[in-house]
């Protein structure tokens, strides 16, 4: 255990960053119009050993109970970037403050990627 959850220990409960990470993830992933989470170079490689990663796209810092949240994630083509954007804010702010007790400062959201569903893609190409 770490000296920060230590400090926390004293309380009798600790809640580690990776529970945040995977709160935040599966609260993102409920929003519709998400296609999926994205992740860096170390995630990808940790996908690619066969390791399943719940929070992968998610980095949180959690400090002295208040949250900082950054997502990356895919958004499926012709939804409202934005709109699912601002969904995202508000679903993992509640999640992360209901579940935890703890006060979330920021949720910024990255938008990574646009997946265009396989349907139009195969009707794009009988267009052609």
């Amino acid at each position: 255990m770490s000296a920060e959850e230590m400090k926390d220990f004293k309380d009798g409960v600790v809640i580690s960053d990776e529970v945040v990470s995977v709160i935040s993830a599966i609260a993102a992933k409920s929003v519709e119009g998400v296609n999926g989470m994205q992740t860096g170079v170390t995630g990808g490689i940790v996908e690619f050993l066969g390791k399943k990663n719940p929070s992968k796209g998610v980095k949180v810092v959690v400090t002295d109970e208040v949250v900082d949240v950054d997502i990356s994630i895919s958004v499926t083509y012709g939804c409202r970037i934005q709109q699912v954007a601002k969904e995202i804010q508000e679903k993992v702010k509640s999640e992360i403050e209901s579940m935890t007790g703890y006060s979330v400062n920021s949720v910024n959201v990255l938008i990574d990627d646009v997946v265009v569903p396989k349907e139009e893609k195969d009707a794009a190409k009988k267009i052609k």
